[in-house]
This record gives structure tokens, sequence and C-alpha cells, in this order.
């Protein structure tokens, strides 16, 4: 609000101030209180008279702001840290959380545990497909369905996969050293392999991440791999699928998805855009979570201490004629940089099947990185967003999580996994799940 004084008055104002403050000067004590009153009503009647211009006063940006809306049972965040494994903590994630949803005890479970018998089983598909398939620490959910199933599951705390001195994992002297060990069979120097190359390997994961215990000790009970899971995890694998959403398959069927991390050839089932998006807002509202994969090397996936991955519209389609004048004077990398400054909740992307299908066929879209998708937000504006788990520690402003949009999740998802029961009734009926 402006100040009403005009400048005469002001005068005046200092004039009386000076005249009272001399004949108070050497009164009692009671004259010398009010004197001192009077300078504080003096002092805020100036702030009043000469506001700070609020030119002075730089806002605060705007940013991001969340309101979670629905939060689901979850462990703490992880890190993978220099490793090709998100994919094991993703999915045990997902795994952990669905033995909170049955009331179960927290537990942390050995991602290295499910990275050793997937090498081990990958080692094995290279050799029969004579090098023509990936071998490289990447995977997928149903990797680690696949290895609870078969081999059983342990906790961190007996399997922790840290035989070679560091404190975080670190593998990729690990995975070049593996490489280099099935190279060297599939070539087949010998014009006959022996039977003998799998205990060079599991030699190999053995030195880097320790044997697999045949029994441990935990919570003061014996167990062996296969009774912890089956007794303690209690989780039925075969009631885990995963979804997707393209047009080079048919709807309502499974296909292989050609995704180079999907080295063991699981099929997953095909539904339309709409019905992926359904099945994860199904999901989360019937308190059931979802593991995630998703393409991250997006210019709105921001890895920074923003948290959030959005798919911005590029601002020169929205350009003023003097911006645009602006625009074209700028180099190339100032280009890419204005383009995409997110900064603030602003327009996405329109996604449609379409645009989706032809990100993949052009391999914009690939199989980067698995997270755990737990609950929903809002951000200022209204918009609703998922949030997420990651697996690379505290690494942002929300502690290691973030804020992923809609369009984006339906933009650059390769699959989910979901517990069969969260799937829509309808949806299921089509799939013959």
């Amino acid at each position: 609000m402006p100040c009403c004084l005009d400048s005469s008055c002001e005068k005046f104002l200092f004039r009386g101030t000076i005249n009272f403050l001399y004949l108070t000067e050497n009164y009692s004590l009671t004259a010398v209180i009010m004197r001192k009153l009077f300078l504080f009503a003096l002092l805020f009647t100036i702030v009043a008279v000469f506001p700070v211009s609020s030119q002075d006063v730089k806002p605060e940006p705007e940013g991001f702001r969340f309101t979670d809306e629905l939060i689901l049972p979850a462990t703490p965040v992880k890190n993978q840290h220099r490793t090709g494994t998100c994919w094991a903590f993703s999915t045990l994630s997902f795994f952990e959380s669905e033995m909170l949803r049955l009331k179960k005890p927290v537990v942390d479970l050995s991602e290295m545990f499910v990275v050793y018998h997937t090498y081990s089983e990958k080692a094995d598909k290279y050799v029969r497909m004579q090098g023509n398939t990936n071998f490289a620490g990447g995977g997928a959910c149903h990797d680690v369905a696949h290895v609870i199933r078969q081999y059983g599951i342990v906790p961190e705390e007996v399997y922790k996969g840290l035989q070679y001195g560091e404190e975080k994992h670190v593998h990729g002297e690990m995975d070049a050293m593996l490489k280099e060990q099935m190279d060297a069979v599939v070539k087949n120097p010998n014009r006959k392999i022996s039977p003998v190359w799998r205990e060079t390997v599991l030699s190999t994961l053995e030195a880097y991440l320790g044997k697999i215990p045949a029994r441990f000790d935990y919570n003061g009970k014996s167990y062996s791999p296969q009774s912890f899971s089956r007794e303690f995890v209690g989780l039925n694998m075969d009631d885990y699928v995963e979804i997707t959403s393209f047009t080079h398959h048919p709807f309502y069927t499974s296909f292989v998805l050609e995704v180079p991390d999907n080295w063991s050839w699981d099929r997953v089932y095909n539904v339309p855009l709409s019905e992926l998006e359904e099945i994860i807002d199904h999901s989360l509202r019937s308190g059931y979570t979802v593991a995630w994969a998703a393409d991250i090397s997006e210019k709105g996936f921001l890895t920074s201490n923003k948290g959030v991955a959005v798919v911005p519209v590029k601002k020169t389609e929205d350009m003023t004629n003097a911006e645009i004048l602006r625009w074209e004077k700028l180099s190339d990398r100032e280009k890419e940089e204005e383009t995409y400054r997110i900064d603030k909740p602003g327009p996405e992307l329109e996604i449609t099947q379409e645009l989706r299908q032809i990100e993949f066929d052009s391999q914009q879209t690939t199989d980067d990185h698995g997270m755990h998708i737990f609950g929903l937000a809002k951000d200022q504006t209204g918009k609703i967003y998922y949030k997420v788990k990651n697996s690379w520690g505290d690494y942002n402003k929300f502690g290691g999580y973030f804020y992923v949009s809609k369009a984006y999740v339906n933009y650059k998802t390769t699959s989910v996994m979901v517990h069969k029961d969260a799937i829509p009734v309808s949806i299921r009926v089509k799939l013959g799940i």
C-alpha cells in the first residue's frame, strides 16, 4: 500500500521530532522512556514513508511444488551405485512392498543374490546362442521373479555381494571380466566346448559377489534360500505379470518384447495405451505398487536436484515474433538449453499411441532404467504425477524419490510389472488371465 504522506508532512514530522527530543533531553526517567517510544514510532513511520521498492526484491523461482495424494508402503531408498542392476533393485523394492501390503515383516532383500543367478543363466544362454545374444549387467523384472521362483532369495545382510573391497557396488571390472570369459568360450578354440567353462564363470562371480549360502540364520531361525522365500517372503511369483503397449503386435496377446535386456525372451501382455494408464492407476488406488521400466534419456527426465520427469512442449512452438528474433541469434547449445529449460510446471506434449510407437521403432525409446512407482501426487497447478522410488541413493531434494508426469509414463514406458489382481477385471478378461 502506498504511503499517504507528502513532502510537507515529512518535513513537519522531522521538525517536530527534533523539538521533542530537545525538550525531553534532561527530564525524568519517564521522559526518557517516552523519548524511546517516540523514536520507535518514528522508525516505523520512516519505513512506511520510504518503503523498499518491489523492484529491489528478487522473487524466488516458483519451481515444482508437490503434494502427495496417495503413498503406499515401501522400503527405504537404496543405491545401485556404479552398476547396471536397476532392474534388480526396482523389482525387489516392488516385492518388498508386496510383502508390506500383505502385512509381512519389513525386510531388505539381496539384489546381488539375484544378479549372481541371472549372470549364471545368462552365460549359459550366451554359449547356446554362440554369442548372438546380449550378455551384460542389464536385466528385467521377470529375471527377479524367475530367480526367486527357481532359487529362492536371501536377506541383504546375508548376501551383500561386496567381496571386492568396495563399500558400494561397482561392477565395471566384473562385467568386463565375465564378458571376456564368455567371448573366449564362444570362440570355441578347441572346436569343442569343454564341460568345465561354467566353473570359471561361477568362480568370477564368487570372487566379486561371494559364495551363495546353502543355509543361513535369520531372526533366530535357520533357512535355505528356497525355504526363506516360501516361509518368510511368501509371495507366489506366478501372480505377477508384465504389461506393455505397442502396435507392432496385436492387443490382448502376449509377445517377446524386443529389447536387449530381455535376454531370456520372456513374454509381456499388450494393451492399448489408455488401458496401460488405467492399469497403473487402478493398481495404485487398489493398494498395489508398480514396477516400472522406462527410457530415461529424455531431456525432461531431470536427474538434478529438481526430482521431476516431464515431457515439455518445445518453447519454440509458442514464441511471439519478438522471441523468434531473439531465438535465431542463439547458438545451437543455447537453443538446446533454452528449449529444455524446465523450472516450473508447464504444458506437455500430447502423447498418442502412434507417437509412442514411432519412438520405439526409431529406438528413441529404449529399456534404460527400472524404477518403482508407489504413489500419486499433484503439483501446484493440480496436475497428477506418479511418485517414484529410484535406486540412486539420496541424490536429490526429495531424498532419492522423484515425481513423473502421466505424459512421461505414457510416452517412455517399455513395460510394467503388476500383481494380476491389480488389473481391472474387464482388462483381465480380455487378456485371459
